[in-house]
């Protein structure tokens, strides 16, 4: 063999041993509640103190410093959506965001693993963007009712009934459907990812109340499927009225995956993202964020002036998502998430589209 080629072969077999030792499982480290565990997460504890009592933070903290450990000992990176509990989004979160924001991020990470803390879809959608990188998913358990109301055969069967009108996905599908439509978009750019088709008529699937809250904002037609988000889908415009009338003031923020008579009453409608920005901009005395009920926590030291109204519809999928199973991820290694290459490939393109959007 030449010089040169066994070089090669030699920093190749180096290189697949590092990897394998890097993924390799490890012990379980101690979870004992110390003062150098109390240090370590103390700069946490400061953000969450206004929702976590003091007296359960010590069964906390040892699993933030474990997982922070691992993470620099795996060379991993933590995607935490705005619905992760606040001991999450705040102790051991690199990056946190909507949809959008940890989709733009999983496409430029440079860790070798990545760990998603939100639902199935989004971790599919790291792997789509990452295909040589390691996906972690906590529970492979926490789903989206939007994901499972649609699959790809569904999409073909409306490629087939609507021939020639172009088809967009909320990014909460999976990669089959992806696979199957021109472009993803999120709940902050639906809009713009709709009328960038030039299109007269285009099918947004899965979410008919997004839909409805994007019709009311374009000229172009809306065409949509019968898929709703278990939580959002219960607030309703009756509640938001009620709650106007018991606490005087109150600024009501609505997620677009709402029902069109709640987010008429509001005084602001967007994505999670879109709702921290709105309360930063105008910090409103008191705020009812009108979605998953762990996104008050997580803002509310952020807006530190702004008293919460917190309406409590949880995400059981979200919810599903806990420290030690996070713990156990990283130590463990699993459960990995892997998407077959040929759809991944097509679906990849949808979600590109819409990443390479100008906002």
């Amino acid at each position: 063999m030449p010089v040169l080629q066994q070089q090669r072969h030699s920093e190749t077999a180096h290189r697949q041993r590092v990897s394998s030792a890097k993924f390799q499982p490890l012990a379980m480290p101690a979870l004992d509640y110390t003062g150098e565990v109390a240090e370590a997460t103390a700069e946490a504890y400061e953000k969450v103190r206004h929702v976590i009592p003091a007296i359960e933070w010590p069964a906390y903290a040892p699993y933030i410093k474990a997982i922070n450990d691992l993470k620099r000992q795996r060379n991993a990176v933590i995607l935490a959506h705005n619905y992760m509990t606040p001991e999450i989004f705040h102790g051991v979160a690199d990056i946190v965001g909507d949809s959008l924001q940890l989709a733009k991020e999983a496409a430029t990470s440079q860790a070798d693993v990545i760990v998603q803390c939100g639902v199935h879809f989004m971790a599919e959608t790291s792997k789509i963007l990452n295909p040589d990188k390691t996906i972690l998913m906590p529970d492979m358990a926490a789903g989206c009712s939007l994901a499972q109301s649609i699959t790809g055969a569904d999409v073909r069967a409306l490629r087939q009934k609507h021939p020639g009108v172009p088809i967009v996905t909320y990014v909460n599908t999976s990669a089959d459907v992806k696979a199957e439509c021109d472009i993803c978009c999120t709940s902050s750019n639906a809009v713009e990812v709709v009328e960038s088709l030039g299109a007269p008529r285009v099918l947004l699937v899965p979410d008919k109340y997004l839909a409805a809250n994007v019709a009311l904002r374009t000229t172009v037609e809306i065409l949509t499927w019968e898929g709703a988000c278990v939580v959002h889908q219960r607030f309703t415009g009756a509640e938001m009225r009620e709650y106007r009338n018991s606490v005087p003031g109150v600024k009501i923020i609505a997620h677009p995956e709402c029902p069109t008579d709640v987010t008429a009453e509001a005084d602001y409608t967007g994505s999670t993202a879109g709702m921290i920005n709105w309360l930063k901009e105008n910090s409103p005395k008191k705020a009812l964020l009108v979605t998953e009920c762990s996104m008050a926590d997580n803002v509310a030291s952020q807006a530190p002036g702004v008293d919460f109204v917190r309406p409590c519809n949880l995400c059981p999928y979200m919810k599903m998502i806990t420290l030690p199973k996070i713990l156990e991820s990283l130590v463990h290694m699993r459960a990995e998430v892997t998407v077959d290459p040929a759809i991944a490939a097509r679906a990849r393109t949808a979600v590109e589209r819409m990443i390479s959007l100008k906002s």
